[in-house]
């Protein structure tokens, strides 16, 4: 049965989506960009800070649906520049132990909801 996830520890959805959605021990997150749960504002300040507030959102959609960081089986980020890689894998890496760190795919778009530099999503299992 499909369970919608939600958590105020997470920026609230700017479109017809949900910030997860839970079906058969799979978690699937819709994007996240540096929105402040708290405040609605975007917070681009420096690659490193807006990969940061994107994690915490995230691990606040896993915590709310009883998962952490070790049960990501696969992600997906989105970046405006591929030259802020390196930054950004440096942030994004330090949420996992990579030996099991998830698969993952890395892709340079031409622009992400309002405007943001990066977005990340990502799928886990409660096995």
């Amino acid at each position: 049965m499909k369970e919608i996830i939600k958590t105020k520890h997470a920026a609230a959805p700017i479109g017809p989506y949900n910030q997860a959605v839970s079906i058969n021990g799979f978690l699937y997150t819709s994007g996240q960009i540096a929105i402040n749960p708290e405040t609605g504002k975007t917070e681009f300040d420096s690659i490193e800070e807006e990969t940061k507030r994107v994690m915490t959102s995230l691990r606040a959609i896993l915590n709310e649906a009883k998962l952490d960081f070790s049960d990501v089986i696969k992600t997906s980020i989105f970046i405006s520049d591929m030259d802020d890689f390196s930054k950004i894998n440096e942030v994004y890496g330090s949420y996992f132990d990579e030996s099991t760190a998830p698969a993952r795919e890395t892709v340079q778009v031409a622009r992400l909801p309002k405007d943001a530099n990066v977005e990340i999503s990502l799928i886990a299992f409660q096995g």
